[in-house]
């Protein structure tokens, strides 16, 4: 097997030696072009169809630029064989993804749950798996353990220590997977929210006498950049209404259809049925679930005679007859709890049911907004040193409230009764 060289759309030539490339050639991470990144934002921005396999490449390659930068500026700081070890953790840090990401790691949709970490240490322990094999051959028993321990945050494996910032590297507030799903994520999206960069942040990057990363004060501006950047793309698109909507509608298809399966009301594949129903779920049988297995079958289940299974799955195949969100933007999930009994008669009267009133809540989600974690060389946290990081470090919560657009505006009238009656009158247009 050769060197290779993959065209990437963001960091364009990504340099991959061949026994890398061995890892990168087991159906294990191939797996990961079938994951999207995005899970449902492609319902808002069509081009957002990337995959955890491109982002995963692009991990690796920022890793790498990272552990070269910092052996130019601090020799000796990192030896070869780990500089080559967090670039690897990198790259892998998403193998245990399922299918749409983020968004099925739920036990409302695995009857065997693990979060994504869980199965990616169990992919890659596996001794069954080709990616498990695979890099017990490029790595050898003992480097195979250090990256283990170096995966899982340890500070030390055999007695030889495991300094804190080649784990930054890979997960912190200013890590390489951080980095990279942004910069993507942008560019895919076709969001405007001005972006930064990434190469001034990583020159900025030094290792402090307790082995943490911190940043030289001149990186400040750049660092902003990078924290007004994550704000706006989780405000602009994670927390997209329309994104947050046809999460819910996914969710509540998979979980209709695990419901009917255990029924004897609908047949599944062996993938589906393994993730909805298989309580004793394998390592080898949940690499087989992809975004594909759902995709395939939502136009079928769009025709289903369970007018709750067919009805979520119509929305998600079709985008249309979506329920509305309630226009009232200081809603939290108090007065969510307050709203929702008095909408309810509205909405059965109407003849619809409460299944009919749709929530979720943005509270605390993902990594925003930002509080503590990355370093200035004085030892300050950037936020002391901020305004601008300070005023996006201000708590947020909000709570979304999704009904049939018939009913819409006279439960916004209710709503805003109940939260303000001043403010009672609402615009229709």
């Amino acid at each position: 097997m050769r060197d290779r060289v993959i065209r990437d759309e963001v960091h364009r030539d990504i340099l991959i030696p061949a026994k890398i490339a061995k890892l990168i050639d087991t159906k294990e991470f191939q797996r990961l072009r079938n994951i999207q990144q995005l899970a449902t934002c492609h319902y808002v921005f069509p081009a957002a169809t990337h995959t955890r396999f491109s982002h995963s490449l692009g991990a690796y390659h920022l890793a790498k630029v990272l552990c070269e930068h910092l052996c130019e500026v601090q020799p000796g700081i990192i030896s070869d064989d780990d500089a080559e070890l967090v670039a690897i953790a990198a790259m892998l840090h998403d193998v245990g993804h399922a299918p749409f990401s983020h968004l099925l790691e739920t036990d409302k949709v695995f009857a065997n749950f693990h979060n994504h970490e869980e199965w990616g240490r169990k992919i890659l322990e596996s001794k069954e798996t080709e990616i498990g094999i695979a890099i017990r051959e490029v790595l050898g028993e003992k480097r195979t353990g250090r990256l283990f321990a170096l995966y899982g945050g340890k500070n030390v494996y055999q007695g030889e220590e495991i300094s804190p910032f080649l784990y930054e590297i890979v997960s912190s507030q200013l890590d390489v997977d951080r980095m990279d799903y942004m910069i993507r994520d942008q560019a895919n999206s076709g969001a405007q929210i001005g972006g930064f960069d990434y190469s001034r942040v990583i020159r900025a990057l030094r290792v402090g006498s307790d082995g943490h990363l911190y940043a030289m004060q001149w990186g400040l501006p750049a660092i902003e950049a990078y924290l007004v950047t994550r704000y706006h793309l989780y405000n602009q698109v994670y927390f997209h209404k329309v994104n947050q909507l046809t999460q819910e509608y996914l969710v509540r298809v998979l979980s209709r259809a695990r419901k009917l399966a255990k029924e004897d009301k609908l047949n599944l594949s062996p993938p589906l049925w393994n993730m909805l129903c298989n309580e004793k779920l394998t390592v080898k049988q949940y690499v087989r679930v992809t975004d594909a297995d759902i995709n395939s079958v939502l136009m079928d289940w769009a025709e289903h005679e369970d007018e709750k299974l067919s009805g979520y799955a119509s929305r998600l195949v079709s985008r249309r007859d979506y329920h509305k969100s309630i226009r009232i933007g200081e809603l939290d999930a108090e007065m969510s709890s307050i709203v929702i009994p008095k909408i309810l008669p509205i909405v059965t009267k109407a003849g619809y049911s409460r299944d009919d009133i749709i929530t979720a809540s943005i509270r605390k989600k993902g990594y925003m907004p930002y509080s503590q974690g990355i370093l200035l060389e004085d030892g300050r946290d950037v936020i002391e040193q901020s305004p601008l990081i300070q005023s996006l470090s201000l708590p947020s919560e909000q709570a979304l409230i999704f009904i049939p657009e018939d009913v819409r505006d006279m439960c916004e009238v209710v709503a805003r009764e109940v939260i303000k009656p001043s403010q009672s009158r609402l615009p229709t247009s």
